[in-house]
């Protein structure tokens, strides 16, 4: 909403004991203050991402960003959402049509080597969808500001969630890197809206040593006016839009004049031009008459149910450990996806999450496991073994798909869908060739990803057990047994990937070496879920049922890959054999229905994990992976 050039009413000042400044300077505050609706509603991070500091080289530019509107092929009411990198936008909600019409726009960061594939998502709203998703699009910002056009805008085709290749309709948008020079005149535009009480269009000097003071510049008042007088070029008495954003554009190279920032308040620790300017430009990015997308969303559906998290709840994205102090909010998994650099979410029924809850999180659980509910798992993962393998089983496939409709490919199965006889049959679904490139195939010295997953990484099982798993009992040596464990793998590097129901379930070779062994070790069939695996009363990466796979490689030494069950898988089929030489990408067997866990231990200093797949399990939070994208690299290249 125009909020920018909203004139508001302030009071006459009252002169103190200690001048009429003061109390000027404190109304032009307030007065600033109400231009920060959504960091006061959302959490100042979560709405522009201003806390980041970018270096010069790495950043590309502001990029204004705008949904014009949209052809749907019904009428209802709609609204969008933008989502890149950890931030998601969205609109208002248009009326009920069937072309929507938004005009929203919001200023986004972009970094040269950081998030650039925006996804805008179309839902209606009504009272019996409850903000259903209908269409979305993916859409490459370097290519669109690059493209040969004389426009700043173009359509896009809307994708169908529910089927491969369907269109549901068209988007059109508009997107173009803001004139550095340009960014300083609508600063400093808005900051004159604000400042000029008498609204000629020009500062005073008293209105000027107000804004110094605003900026959190204690200046002497020499210093003010010979600013005052440098800014006023034309010697008419008075500063106008221009000639502030020539001064602040000057004088923030030679001697900063902007401490602190008028909107939000924040201390700007570095004083320097660029992020000063990104910081200010992002604060004051409304006011230009068109709507502006609310902020402070992680995700797309967050951002359309309009759900709303205190910042310090998501301060570390720990999506388990919020899920574990906060109840039902568990059943929101947030997961870093790696190929678009953006945060999506992962979805469990709340009840589930509870009853989970009930079980792992308490003693009562304990107790329950220990009187017989580890059998009562297995019991149940046997018979639901049975029923997805029966022919009836295939009525759960659409529905199955359709539940996970954003998240399953269609056109990257092999087959199409008439093909699967049975529910298992869909789980182990294979993929077209070429569907999962592996990276740098030809070179062994670089690891990749074994599955599609939710991927932990740690460069030691001490650093995994600080940061993600929270058992109390969890050891290396426990995990691997007897037969494979050594004290490399002990000190050494581990890799988690995390398998959900709706992922390809087929897991893969990370490295090339020949397979010395396989060790099966019985167990219970625990829930993979973190809920689960940060519990203090269960272990359930050491006591649950695997198999443990020793693989001997040139540039790694020793790989331990173990495939571990879970509740509803009760069969992991392996598709080599002991002493077959693999390489990196081959397939090596499968999981049947559920989700489940495959970890890689490495030995100590054999790997260089990728640094942003650390950086993310540092943080508590999984990075959603595909199989063969890049793992780390041999330290013998390094």
């Amino acid at each position: 909403m125009g909020h920018g050039n909203s004139k508001q009413e302030i009071p006459d000042e009252s002169t103190d004991s200690s001048g009429s400044t003061t109390s000027r300077v404190q109304k032009l505050r307030q007065r600033l203050h109400l231009h920060r609706p959504h960091f006061r509603l959302h959490g100042r991070g979560s709405d522009s991402g201003l806390g980041k500091i970018l270096k010069e080289e790495d950043f590309a530019g502001i990029a204004f960003f705008r949904l014009i509107g949209a052809e749907m092929k019904f009428k209802d009411k709609w609204l969008a959402c933008v989502s890149l990198g950890e931030q998601t936008f969205r609109t208002g909600i248009s009326d009920h049509t069937d072309r929507p019409v938004w005009n929203s726009e919001k200023k986004l960061v972009l970094e040269r080597n950081g998030a650039h594939v925006a996804r805008i998502s179309v839902f209606e709203t009504n009272r019996v969808s409850k903000n259903n998703l209908i269409g979305f699009c993916e859409i490459d910002l370097y290519d669109f500001l690059t493209r040969d056009s004389d426009s700043d805008t173009d359509v896009y085709d809307l994708l169908d969630p529910t089927s491969a290749g369907g269109i549901v309709g068209k988007i059109s948008l508009s997107c173009f890197i803001e004139d550095p020079m340009e960014t300083e005149k609508s600063f400093a535009r808005r900051i004159l809206s604000i400042v000029d009480y008498n609204e000629d269009g020009n500062l005073s000097y008293a209105e000027f040593s107000d804004l110094i003071d605003a900026f959190g510049n204690q200046l002497a008042v020499a210093k003010k006016e010979e600013l005052f007088k440098a800014a006023d070029e034309n010697g008419d008495g008075v500063v106008s839009m221009d000639e502030l954003a020539m001064l602040l554009a000057i004088q923030q190279e030679k001697d900063p004049l902007i401490n602190c920032c008028p909107v939000c308040g924040e201390i700007l620790q570095i004083s320097d031009r660029l992020n000063t300017v990104v910081h200010l430009t992002l604060c004051f990015d409304e006011g230009t008459g068109n709507q502006v997308m609310t902020g402070g969303f992680l995700t797309d559906k967050q951002a359309s149910n309009g759900w709303m998290f205190k910042v310090t709840e998501w301060a570390h994205f720990s999506s388990y450990e919020v899920g574990l102090r906060s109840g039902s909010s568990a059943s929101h998994i947030l997961v870093f996806d790696r190929r678009t650099r953006r945060l999506v979410e992962e979805i469990i029924d709340a009840k589930i999450v509870l009853s989970m809850r009930a079980i792992y999180q308490s003693k009562v659980g304990l107790g329950l496991m220990d009187k017989g509910a580890k059998e009562l798992l297995q019991s149940i993962s046997e018979k639901q073994g049975r029923k997805m393998d029966s022919a009836e089983s295939s009525e759960d496939i659409p529905k199955f798909i359709n539940l996970f409709k954003d998240q399953i490919n269609l056109s990257e199965i092999k087959y199409p869908i008439e093909h699967f006889k049975t529910f298992n049959e869909f789980f182990i679904r294979e993929l077209k060739p070429g569907a999962r490139p592996i990276t740098s195939i030809e070179c062994d010295d670089i690891a990749v990803c074994a599955a599609d997953s939710r991927l932990t990484a740690f460069e030691t099982a001490t650093d995994a057990m600080r940061f993600w798993i929270k058992g109390r009992k969890f050891s290396v040596r426990g995990l691997l047994g007897p037969e494979v464990c050594s004290d490399a793998f002990i000190d050494g590097s581990l890799v988690i990937f995390r398998l959900a129901p709706q992922d390809y379930h087929r897991f893969h070779i990370p490295v090339s070496g020949t397979i010395e062994k396989f060790v099966d070790i019985p167990g219970c069939l625990y829930t993979v879920n973190p809920i689960a695996v940060n519990s203090k009363y269960c272990n359930v990466f050491t006591e649950n049922k695997r198999v443990v796979a020793l693989i001997s490689t040139e540039e790694f030494g020793k790989v331990a890959f173990v495939a571990i069950g879970a509740t509803m898988v009760g069969s992991i089929t392996f598709s080599k054999k002991q002493d077959d030489y693999v390489r990196k990408g081959d397939e090596f067997g499968y999981f049947s229905f559920g989700g489940s866990t495959v970890i890689c231990f490495f030995e100590k200093d054999a790997i260089k994990i990728d640094e942003d797949l650390l950086e993310n399990s540092g943080r508590s939070l999984e990075t959603l992976v595909r199989v063969g994208m890049k793992l780390g690299v041999s330290t013998k290249k390094c």
